[in-house]
């Protein structure tokens, strides 16, 4: 997350009472939504190896869940590195990414589960009434996450998403698909950060 949380929060007077976290790694941002106070917590991660260290370091503690997000039902297959401790595989394959990190190759798939958001809410019975935040960094995948997450984001305040500007993974979103897509919720970008110069955060805002 290259967005200062704390200063986020206060700027935009956030209230949370719930995150949804997709792309959760192996939870480092756990700490913060603690110290913050957040209980309700989910963290999705579908690559098998980094669930695992994510169930090791959060078992517990919050909702864990072991699949990747996208809009529909199946198994995909993803494309992973491991010189970046996995933080950059992607159900995307890498497009400009190979040359602006060139010591980050992907050198194999691995296949994982993919589900809508909607559904798996409905499925487990959960009440998205719990959940106001989503906090997602997926490489390039955010709008097919969005787009399986229609019921789940009338419910949702705040969203900070990882954003791209250039093809960083072929055919990924760009900035300002998500903008046109997260304007028919009534969100607005309100803050973006461009610190990888082709990519960076948003924090979007429903109005």
């Amino acid at each position: 997350m290259l967005l200062n949380f704390e200063q986020l929060k206060l700027k935009h007077n956030m209230t949370i009472k719930g995150v949804i976290h997709i792309g959760a790694h192996i939870g480092q941002e756990y700490k913060t939504y603690e110290k913050h106070n957040i209980k309700n917590l989910m963290f999705f991660e579908p690559v098998p190896v980094t669930f695992k260290k994510l169930h090791e370091n959060l078992s517990g503690k919050a909702i864990l869940v072991n699949k990747a997000l996208g809009n529909n039902n199946s198994k995909i297959k993803m494309n992973i590195e491991t010189a970046n401790e996995g933080q950059s595989s992607s159900i995307l394959k890498p497009n400009l990414h190979l040359k602006q990190y060139p010591h980050i190759q992907f050198n194999e798939t691995v296949e994982v589960d993919m589900v809508r958001l909607d559904d798996y809410f409905m499925n487990e019975n959960i009440n998205p009434e719990d959940y106001n935040m989503i906090n997602i960094d997926v490489q390039g995948y955010e709008l097919e996450v969005f787009k399986g997450s229609q019921n789940i984001l009338n419910n949702i305040s705040y969203i900070i998403s990882e954003v791209n500007r250039d093809e960083v993974y072929e055919n990924c979103a760009k900035v300002q698909d998500l903008d046109v897509f997260l304007k028919k919720y009534g969100f607005d970008r309100v803050e973006t950060t461009w610190d990888g110069l082709t990519w960076g955060d948003a924090l979007y805002v429903k109005g």
